[in-house]
This record gives structure tokens, sequence and C-alpha cells, in this order.
């Protein structure tokens, strides 16, 4: 006896379809590649590095520090590299999707409680909604004056605690187009210590 099998070709392109449509972001933005990280051994080589060329701050206790890092028009790539002494740091890697007005890297300081982002928790949440922050709430005027004001966010490397100061953490990301790279170090959770955090952010093609 000979049986045959009949292949639906429409069950096919519906998959296709449906694959196409959970690559394209609802936001109107590509979609971000993910990061590619690594560690190494050379902890205190790199430190002295770091420290001669300036990149050398402390991260207080209950704090996140962020580096806002502008994309470069003449570079494809951002890379970095962080260490700190004796304890570890949460690290997170976030782009916004905005212009620059500065193409130079700067330092912004939040309590835990204060974060001036609004994405410090890095855990899921691709795209900053004041609509779901708790302290607004969806019937607050300060609510849509709060989503106008902040471009949208997309998390590349959610934030959690790296053990930094046994390993150097590097990484580097391709760029999803013009934008500003959110490096936000993470030491909310700290009570008591603050942490001395050494690090290196460059360009490549």
């Amino acid at each position: 006896m000979q049986t045959s099998e009949k292949t639906d070709v429409t069950d096919v392109s519906d998959v296709v379809e449906a694959k196409e449509d959970e690559d394209s972001d609802d936001d109107g933005f590509p979609p971000v590649e993910e990061a590619r990280m690594w560690t190494r051994p050379d902890v205190a080589h790199f430190k002295q590095s770091a420290r001669a060329g300036g990149g050398q701050l402390t991260v207080g206790h209950g704090e996140t520090v962020t580096l806002r890092v502008p994309t470069h028009e003449k570079a494809t790539c951002l890379c970095w590299e962080f260490a700190t002494d004796h304890y570890d740091i949460g690290f997170g890697l976030f782009f916004e999707w905005s212009k620059s007005a500065t193409s130079e890297v700067t330092i912004h300081v939040s309590e835990s409680d204060d974060d001036e982002d609004g994405d410090d928790d890095g855990y899921g949440d691709e795209e900053y909604n004041a609509s779901t922050d708790p302290e607004t709430g969806p019937h607050s005027r300060e609510s849509s004056a709060l989503t106008a004001s902040r471009p949208p966010v997309s998390a590349v490397v959610p934030i959690y605690r790296r053990d930094c100061h046994t390993e150097v953490y590097a990484g580097s990301h391709t760029y999803p187009g013009e934008g500003v790279y959110l490096l936000k170090f993470d030491n909310t959770y700290s009570l008591w210590r603050s942490k001395t955090l050494y690090y290196k952010v460059y360009y490549t093609q």
C-alpha cells in the first residue's frame, strides 16, 4: 500500500511571515545586535594603563554611574573594558536613539531612587515607558511630558553583577544606528562600599 504526504505551502509562508514580524521592531527602529563580550586575566596591568589614560572614577555606595558615549561618524563599533578594586559591580549597556549635541563622553551619577534615564533595572524592558513607572503612573501629568522628553532606549546588555575585580571585562557592539551608548555601572545594591572603577572606551571600524 502506497501513501503520499501533502505539504501545505501556505503553512511554511506563514512561519516565515511570523518570523519576520518577530524580528521587526514596532517602534520603527532597526533590531539591535547582541554584544560580543569576553574576559582576560591581566587586571593589574589594565588598571595601570586605564589610570594613566584618565579612566578611573569612584562609584559611590547606592549610586549608578552612566557613561554617555555618542556614536562616531567615522566608526562602526564601540568597544569597552573595565575592572574594579576588590569588589564586583553591576554593568549594563543600553542604546539611546537620539542625536547627541556633543561628541564628548560624559559621566552622569545618580542615586538609586533618582535615575536620570529611568532604565537602570535593565531586566527585560527594552524601552522606558513612563506610563508604567510606579512613581509617575499612567494618570500623572508628568507622565506625558516625561515620555516626550526622553528618547527611546534599547537594552543591549542587561545589568548584571560582574566579578571584574578578578578579571578584566571587555566587549564590543556594532552600531545599530546613530545615537548614544549608555554604559551603566550599578552599585545601588551596596549599602556601605564604594567601588573604584577603571575603564577604557574606544571606537573601531
